[in-house]
């Protein structure tokens, strides 16, 4: 389904320490919005019933049905750079994405 990469596991093992959300598994959804017409979002959040659940290492990340159709076969990688710091998700499926890379199509 997703893969999640070692900088990305170890990002998300920090977040769920400093906001204490230890045992919450990290959801990852696809709405509609931003410039190309969906954008991402991640919150921890407590797993529903008809979600998917990836577990990779200690870490679990749980994906709404709507949103694994968008997500198959993507990575979130985590990135701290001078082009920017945050979460990346690479996703064989989008057709295109807008200038600022948060939203695509």
């Amino acid at each position: 389904m997703i893969t999640l990469t070692a900088r990305a596991l170890d990002y998300v093992r920090q977040l769920r320490r400093e906001q204490a959300q230890a045992g919450k598994p990290l959801r990852v959804y696809v709405t509609a919005g931003g410039c190309s017409g969906m954008e991402y979002g991640m919150a921890f959040d407590d797993p529903k019933p008809d979600d998917a659940v990836i577990r990779q290492e200690d870490v679990e990340v749980v994906i709404d049905p709507m949103s694994q159709n968008f997500l198959k076969g993507s990575t979130i990688d985590y990135l701290d750079s001078l082009q920017g710091t945050g979460f990346r998700i690479h996703n064989p499926n989008v057709h295109s994405t807008c200038g600022c890379g948060r939203s695509f199509n």
